[in-house]
């Protein structure tokens, strides 16, 4: 093997290396805002029962959509303080 290969063997793992870890956040993002959106309108389904409601509106869209299940649970808390 020579040195011309290994050197664009090591540029093309580090190519991998940059692409995997600039697609991790994109698909976080996307997971936290589906378990964010749902867990919204669960606990507004569960909430029904007891009177207790989250608006749903752009703002704890983006807050559910952001932080997931530490978002929904932000908003549990400040919808008891309210």
């Amino acid at each position: 093997m020579s040195i011309e290969m290994m050197i664009y063997a090591v540029i093309g793992l580090a190519l991998l290396y940059l692409v995997i870890k600039l697609l991790k956040w994109p698909i976080k993002l996307l997971i936290n805002g589906i378990v964010g959106v749902v867990l919204l309108y669960i606990t507004n389904y569960i909430g029904s029962y007891f009177n207790f409601y989250i608006t749903i509106n752009p703002i704890t869209a983006i807050i559910a959509g952001f932080l997931g299940i530490p978002g929904v649970i932000f908003l549990i808390i400040f919808k008891f303080f309210l």
